[in-house]
């Protein structure tokens, strides 16, 4: 029995399955390497607001206020990222999963259509054993009978070679009439036990 088309479609559908978990999965690492770009840059832009409050200790107000202010701002930034990219790394780590799931459902799937093939090919395997015998065994048959059917044919012909007839040598030829049967016989012994003379 070929491959049943459910097994086929449950393979399509896996393999569907797999390939929308594996773009979940993309968007999810994209939005988390986003985010942790945006950490980057706000830890980046903290760092310069500090640098420039530094330099401008000894200047005008306007220009430390200005770094102040960044500062605070790449601070809050940070802070609001940081719990972002903690829950978009446990969204990684459950896409990933799936993901893996998927491909895992899908594999048995596959695994399930080649054994089906396996077993379809040592069936067809098997179906076409059986028929090369019955053919050979027909033809063995049919041999056997074309050698009683003709005593006389030769080996090339049928395979088998008659054998002659045995004749009979130890069996004694019938005699003619019934007076010769009594002259090959034997001479009765007399009841009284004595041998006659003769």
């Amino acid at each position: 029995m070929p491959v049943s088309n459910p097994l086929r479609r449950l393979l399509h559908v896996r393999k569907m399955e797999e390939e929308q978990r594996r773009l979940d999965l993309e968007a999810a690492l994209g939005e988390l390497h986003a985010l942790e770009h945006g950490l980057a840059a706000a830890r980046a832009r903290e760092r310069r607001a500090r640098r420039l409050q530094n330099e401008s200790a000894g200047g005008e107000i306007a220009d430390r206020a200005a770094a102040l202010l960044e500062g605070r701002a790449a601070a809050r930034i940070a802070a609001v990222l940081r719990p972002r990219i903690a829950a978009a790394e446990s969204a990684v780590g459950r896409t990933r999963q799936a993901f893996l799931d998927k491909r895992l459902e899908r594999r048995q799937a596959e695994t399930l259509i080649q054994e089906a093939e396996a077993r379809d090919a040592a069936q067809a395997g098997r179906r076409s054993q059986q028929t090369l015998d019955e053919r050979f065994g027909a033809q063995l048959h049919r041999n056997g009978l074309l050698a009683v059917k003709r005593p006389n044919a030769t080996r090339a012909t049928t395979g088998l070679e008659s054998e002659p007839a045995k004749v009979r040598t130890d069996a004694r030829p019938a005699p003619a009439n019934l007076e010769q049967k009594s002259e090959t016989e034997s001479p009765r012994v007399p009841d009284s036990g004595t041998v006659p003379n003769s």
